[in-house]
């Protein structure tokens, strides 16, 4: 399958481990340039170590930045371009959760900053993109939401609306930002990143048997929709959200025998 994303140019957030460092390998695999974005800059340049070891093709480009803060943000987009010309591909990945209990005693510093990196971030992320290339040559946007933002959990809860939130935004973008702009969004179910793993350590093999599929996720699982939602054999799509989750929305709640 043709993705036409060679020579393009992708940005991606939280690309230092877990779903995000897969999604930057597979692009870099189909002879796209990346834009490592994370908060350490140390994890990040051994990413790029890696990827230009695996793909010397291809440009690499390693800049911290924290999701949440407006103007770290406005400077790697701004490095991407002026190391590449552009940014065609923007995936919104990097995500977080502080909380974990009941919603009646979350407290407003953690929901904050939930709603900072989870939410807001994909609005600044995608107007700086817009403003810089997109405009003007096109592109494609990837938002990473969550299967908990389609129904509910106890305990995480305010992530989940944060990833509701996602799945709206990526509706909203799409409909603002056609034709030029496509705008998609994944919905992860139990992946096995350092994020999740208070969710699936110690408990995997009961969950994932309590699966059609019969496991949990892999970040790579997530990296083929992700390459599939950003080049072109998607390109009749926009405003959609793509559920990978090894069948968790479709199992049987009630067994009648």
């Amino acid at each position: 399958m043709q993705t036409g994303l060679a020579g393009r140019t992708a940005l991606v957030t939280g690309a230092s481990r877990g779903i995000g460092k897969a999604i930057a390998t597979a692009l870099a695999a189909e002879g796209c340039n990346v834009v490592l974005a994370s908060r350490r800059q140390e994890a990040l340049d051994q990413v790029a170590e890696e990827l230009r070891a695996a793909y010397p093709q291809v440009g690499v480009l390693a800049h911290a930045a924290h999701v949440g803060d407006p103007d770290q943000a406005q400077a790697c987009v701004a490095a991407a371009v002026e190391t590449f010309g552009a940014v065609d591909v923007l995936v919104n990945n990097a995500g977080t959760n502080p909380y974990f209990g009941p919603m009646v005693d979350l407290d407003l510093a953690r929901a904050e900053k939930t709603v900072q990196v989870n939410q807001f971030a994909v609005v600044r992320w995608t107007q700086l993109v817009w403003k810089a290339s997109m405009a003007e040559r096109g592109g494609s946007i990837v938002n990473i939401a969550s299967v908990g933002g389609l129904l509910t959990e106890w305990g995480i809860g305010y992530y989940n609306a944060t990833k509701a939130a996602v799945i709206h935004l990526t509706r909203q973008f799409a409909a603002e930002l056609a034709p030029g702009v496509r705008v998609n969004a994944i919905a992860p179910g139990l992946v096995r990143t350092q994020l999740a793993r208070a969710l699936w350590e110690g408990a995997e093999d009961q969950i994932s048997a309590a699966l059609p599929l019969g496991r949990i996720g892999e970040p790579a699982d997530i990296a083929g929709a992700a390459v599939f939602l950003a080049g072109t054999a998607s390109s009749w799509m926009t405003g959609q959200t793509l559920v990978v989750d090894g069948g968790a929305l479709v199992r049987p709640s009630l067994t009648v025998s």
